[in-house]
């Protein structure tokens, strides 16, 4: 009997916890499930890069509240998101959109890239050519040299 109930207590401990409390639930299972799909995608605002429902901060049981209250009005999920967004900016969204200014830090990564293997690929070829050996000295050339090694 200990064995199964050291056992429980180890497979609940290893699941993850969840910070939706009973009295967050939805009573439609349906709804519950939207909201849930939905909440995957909102980043609580105090945690950061921790859904709402993974947080216990106060702001992400608020945000969890205001989506099911949303979803309980009849609002479609895309306007439930569009709200919260409205209302909290879009660093809400886990995976924010790529348009607008946003679009500018989507492309900066692969741009700065780009740069940095042009930058390379200039530099060596520059140390490559460079790198060649000079043309031969010419006779008086030679013969100069020879005086001031002499001296």
């Amino acid at each position: 009997m200990k064995l199964r109930a050291a056992l429980l207590i180890a497979l609940l401990s290893a699941t993850p916890a969840w910070a939706v409390q009973p009295d967050e639930v939805l009573a439609d299972p349906a709804l519950e499930a939207r909201a849930r799909s939905i909440s995957e995608g909102l980043r609580c605002l105090v945690c950061r890069n921790e859904t709402i429902d993974d947080s216990d901060a106060s702001l992400a049981r608020d945000l969890r509240l205001l989506l099911r209250e949303r979803l309980t009005a009849g609002d479609t999920d895309a306007d439930a998101i569009a709200f919260i967004v409205d209302r909290y900016g879009e660093y809400v969204l886990l995976n924010p959109t790529a348009n607008g200014v946003n679009l500018i830090l989507w492309l900066a990564g692969p741009a700065m890239l780009i740069a940095g293997l042009a930058t390379a690929a200039l530099y060596l070829r520059r140390r490559r050519t460079s790198a060649a050996p000079d043309a031969p000295l010419s006779d008086g050339e030679t013969k100069r040299l020879a005086e001031i090694l002499e001296n």
